[in-house]
């Protein structure tokens, strides 16, 4: 059986979960609870972060590395095209806009969002926390330019892609002040209004009360 560990970037993996077909089951793991209390989640990732996945004897960490797991060892499996091929013209937009919505877009509003949130106030406005910012806003002008040519990140077509991309926006727009324009809030609804994203939520009760709690600008 697949165990997801941790919702956060977990719920990336979900939704992949979700859209491909395959059962699993979301372990919860409460950082805010402190995970050096939860000795079982150590002994699959000593680093304390999530999301992390078990499959029979796989181990893995890092939500992008683990999206790439699943296409590749079940997409045969899924009911649902979630990947192009390797050989499809789509394929390098594909894995650019996968990566970028962890690599360019994800690190570097999570550096904002803690320094929002979570650092001691006279530490809030920072150098580093600014300049993540201004790494956010470049890589975000590939996000509008590729919605300038099409609906999706690869196309037009939905991809894991967007899932990607979706969750770092879902964030980004909640607790990292960014307000998106009519393109990509166009976008936004058409990636978040799918049966997947929806099965998603409902199995991730955290991410939904978040999202609940903390409306998007």
């Amino acid at each position: 059986m697949i165990t997801v560990w941790g919702e956060g970037r977990g719920f990336r993996v979900i939704w992949l979960l979700e859209e491909m077909g395959l059962p699993y089951r979301l372990r919860d793991v409460d950082l805010l609870k402190g995970v050096e209390n939860d000795a079982e989640f150590l002994a699959i990732n000593p680093g304390g972060f999530i999301p992390a996945l078990t499959d029979g004897d796989v181990t893995m960490v890092e939500s992008i590395a683990i999206m790439e797991y699943l296409i590749a060892r079940y997409g045969d499996q899924s009911r649902a095209a979630i990947a192009p091929a390797s050989h499809d013209p789509a394929f390098a937009l594909y894995q650019q806009f996968l990566h970028l919505g962890e690599a360019g877009l994800g690190a570097n509003i999570q550096t904002v969002v803690v320094s929002n949130f979570i650092a001691p106030e006279a530490e809030r406005d920072n150098w580093g926390a600014r300049w993540a910012l201004g790494q956010f806003h470049s890589r975000m002008k590939l996000v509008k330019r590729q919605l300038a040519r099409a609906p999706f990140m690869a196309g037009d077509r939905f991809t894991a892609a967007d899932i990607s991309v979706t969750y770092t926006l879902n964030l980004a727009r909640r607790r990292g002040g960014i307000v998106l324009d009519d393109a990509e809030r166009a976008y936004m609804d058409r990636t978040t209004a799918r049966e997947g994203y929806t099965r998603a939520l409902d199995a991730c009760p955290a991410t939904r009360g978040f999202y609940a709690s903390v409306p998007a600008l």
